[in-house]
């Protein structure tokens, strides 16, 4: 009991200090609406021109984004109501369906091939893309290994290894549909999981030469991407082929300045920007709203970060292990795939078909990352009850 009102204390001097809203935290559940109202706001705002000329109708981007978004309420609030132990039941099977989902995408007939990528499987006339739903799968089954084996992970070489094993095998049916950018988002959050459950540092090393051979050959051997990477070195030196979705996207920075040119004041999204409400959004939000809007934007994801991470450290200080390491998993994949994107519009990194979570468009990325919000609730509500995993209730772990 001392002990956990220290960890309540130390935890409170860090500035985490929950206040309930339906008996849930109400900040975590503030940011998650601001930011989807953002996300739809600039969608509207960065698709109204193509969506009139495409299909006649101006907000023909916003009505399916909305249609996404109440999906995705309906599934955070299901998830809310599912216990973490029956997520933790199901991990090894979800690992299996990811696998299925991933080989899936690969089958004539099954797989749906969009800009040259068998990334979507096809039912009917619908399409969703498999690597989305693999995420959240993924980072489920590693936060159930580690609990079966944080031991030998911290202390044997196998422990470590089945792991990276299994991430190869994703990682080669990523690559062969291929989608680069999602293999890069798994592989990083992998280690992330694997070095926070203890795994030593060396092992990281020792791995590093291998990872930097195998990049080099993924870029040698595909000349698109060797494209890519020579463009984003220098995209003005070829700005009307290679370099042009990175030139354009740094002339919207330009133009936004420091307040940028208003809401729906943008140019480059009438027709010169490509992408502009799903992989390059953050670049017509720098240019409507400017450096204050980008930097409010980047502060938003650091603080559902942040605050995945303090759950995660919650659950671990009680000793509820899984909800600890899918936590840290839920805060890596929404903060790497957020850094990805946004340095891909700065052109920091190299062109990646990676969304912006929450407010790019797109059905597939949008419900995948409310049900990991839903579960990072669910966690933190079940560390305010304190259930330990046989379901014995103990005296809150801090209060409100």
């Amino acid at each position: 009991m001392f002990d956990q009102n220290r960890q309540q204390a130390t935890l409170a001097s860090k500035g985490y200090r929950p206040t309930l809203i339906a008996g849930y935290d109400f900040w975590l559940v503030s940011s998650l609406v601001l930011i989807i109202s953002i996300g739809l706001i600039m969608v509207t705002s960065a698709s109204i021109s193509a969506a009139d000329k495409d299909f006649g109708d101006p907000l023909h981007y916003f009505w399916n984004q909305g249609q996404s978004i109440i999906l995705g309420l309906f599934l955070i609030l299901f998830f809310l109501k599912m216990p973490i132990l029956y997520l933790q039941t199901l991990s090894r099977v979800l690992l299996i369906v990811a696998i299925a989902l991933l080989a899936l995408t690969l089958i004539p007939g099954l797989g749906k091939e969009v800009n040259g990528s068998m990334r979507w499987i096809q039912l009917g006339n619908k399409s969703f893309q498999a690597a989305e739903l693999v995420k959240f799968f993924i980072i489920t089954y590693l936060a159930g290994y580690l609990v079966h084996h944080r031991e030998s992970v911290q202390t044997e070489l196998a422990g470590f290894l089945k792991p990276v094993f299994i991430l190869a095998v994703i990682s080669i049916l990523l690559l062969k549909q291929p989608d680069y950018g999602s293999c890069v988002v798994l592989c990083v959050t992998t280690l992330g999981m694997l070095f926070l459950a203890g795994a030593p540092l060396g092992r990281f090393f020792i791995w590093l030469p291998t990872f930097i051979v195998a990049l080099a050959c993924l870029i040698i051997l595909s000349p698109y991407r060797m494209q890519r990477l020579m463009s984003f070195r220098d995209p003005w030196q070829d700005r009307y082929e290679n370099g042009y979705q990175l030139t354009q996207a740094l002339i919207a920075f330009g133009r936004g300045d420091w307040a940028g040119v208003g809401l729906g004041g943008g140019i480059q999204k009438l027709f010169y920007l490509p992408e502009r409400h799903t992989d390059f959004i953050f670049s017509v939000i720098a240019e409507e709203l400017g450096l204050i809007g980008t930097i409010s934007i980047i502060f938003l994801y650091l603080f559902i970060v942040w605050r995945a991470f303090m759950i995660g450290k919650i659950a671990e200080n009680t000793k509820k292990y899984f909800s600890a390491y899918l936590a840290y998993g839920i805060g890596l994949i929404i903060g790497l795939q957020a850094y990805i994107n946004i340095g891909v519009n700065m052109g920091v990194l190299p062109t990646k078909g990676l969304t912006l979570p929450f407010i790019s468009y797109g059905g597939n990325s949008m419900i995948v990352y409310c049900i990991l919000f839903g579960v990072l609730l669910r966690i933190e509500y079940e560390n305010r009850q304190n259930v330990k995993p046989n379901n014995r209730k103990l005296t809150p772990a801090y209060e409100t």
